[in-house]
């Protein structure tokens, strides 16, 4: 029996390169570069190469392939939050993305300890990953987490502090012009502005978009500036009493998070002032659990979370891809409405 004969004769066995090379009258090297589309084969040869492969029903293995391109197919991604709302968004926009294109994905929780991260790095630098993505567990610009690495890598949500390094964020800025260009599309004009930690570099973007916004309306925050707090509901609680205390004639309250603004919201049913006749209220985030079941149901800003994710990984298979990029890309909020913000009648 010849090899070409035996590569047919054995259907229950999987078929290997060695199986096609045999039938096809090539050699292994030859019938791999034309599987794999590679240069210097000939279109006759090529074309016999698979009328082999389709007829031994070849099923090539997608790691021999990406080993012979100098690939595994597969990437790393390192989070420190895998709890959170935030970022599991972001993890299913870049498995989606991944997944687009076959890619495999090793997920770890580094648990924000820099220890574990390294660990981390370290495990999947000894796989042979393609690449990584390193997600933070807050917005806050971020360390690097290493220099001269064989591989590329990408920073979502949490950007890296080395303008060398490529990251993908929400357009904060862009978000809090947003928020308070649609108040004034509403009528608004008497607006504050309760934000949270100050110290988070997204509370001050967010709040100069909207005061930028603002002053191109001809406008400004009442009392000058923001109230800086906590994210939570208790901050905003107490200072929407600030607020109606000091500027009992405010009309719209803009609020750094969807947190926030269901704290104001309580107190604006305990005071008697009705949303948003009386006062339009904003959040940020578009948290659905809590913003649909707010009453009445929250406007805010949703950060798209899942687009940030599919970003971050088109750039990063464009960087395995030998055109690596850096610096910062912003990707652009959206304004979703419901029934807080209404025009003023």
């Amino acid at each position: 029996m010849t090899d070409e004969e035996a590569a047919v004769a054995t259907p229950h066995r999987p078929a290997t390169l060695k199986d096609i090379a045999a039938l096809a009258g090539v050699s292994i090297a030859t019938a791999s570069k034309a599987l794999n589309g590679r240069e210097h084969v000939r279109d006759e040869t090529r074309r016999r190469v698979q009328q082999a492969a389709e007829q031994l029903h070849f099923s090539p293995n997608a790691l021999a392939q990406g080993l012979f391109a100098g690939r595994t197919g597969t990437v790393g991604l390192i989070t420190s939050d895998l709890d959170g709302r935030f970022s599991i968004p972001i993890l299913m926009g870049a498995e989606d993305a991944f997944g687009a294109g076959s890619m495999s994905v090793f997920l770890c929780d580094a648990r924000g300890d820099a220890i574990r991260e390294q660990h981390h790095l370290r495990a999947l630098l000894s796989r042979r990953v393609d690449g990584i993505i390193v997600l933070g567990d807050s917005a806050n610009p971020r360390d690097s987490i290493g220099h001269d690495l064989p591989v590329p890598v990408v920073y979502a949500y949490a950007p890296s502090t080395d303008p060398g390094d490529v990251s993908v964020v929400s357009d904060n800025l862009g978000a809090g012009r947003m928020a308070a260009e649609h108040l004034i599309s509403c009528g608004r004009s008497r607006i504050a502005y309760i934000s949270g930690d100050v110290t988070y570099e997204v509370a001050r973007e967010r709040v100069a978009g909207a005061v930028a916004a603002l002053g191109d309306a001809g406008l400004e925050l009442l009392g000058g500036e923001a109230l800086y707090g906590a994210w939570s509901e208790v901050w905003g609680r107490g200072a929407a009493r600030t607020v109606l205390t000091r500027f009992p004639e405010v009309d719209a309250i803009l609020c750094g998070s969807d947190q926030i603004a269901r704290g104001v919201l309580d107190v604006l049913h305990e005071t008697g002032r009705a949303v948003p006749d009386d006062i339009a209220v904003i959040g940020h985030d578009n948290w659905e659990p809590l913003a649909t079941q707010s009453r009445p149901p929250l406007t805010t800003i949703d950060m798209e979370l899942q687009e940030v994710g599919r970003v971050a990984a088109h750039l990063l298979v464009e960087a395995i891809d030998g055109r690596p990029g850096q610096g910062t890309h912003r990707v652009a909020c959206r304004l979703v409405t419901r029934d807080s913000t209404a025009p003023a009648g």
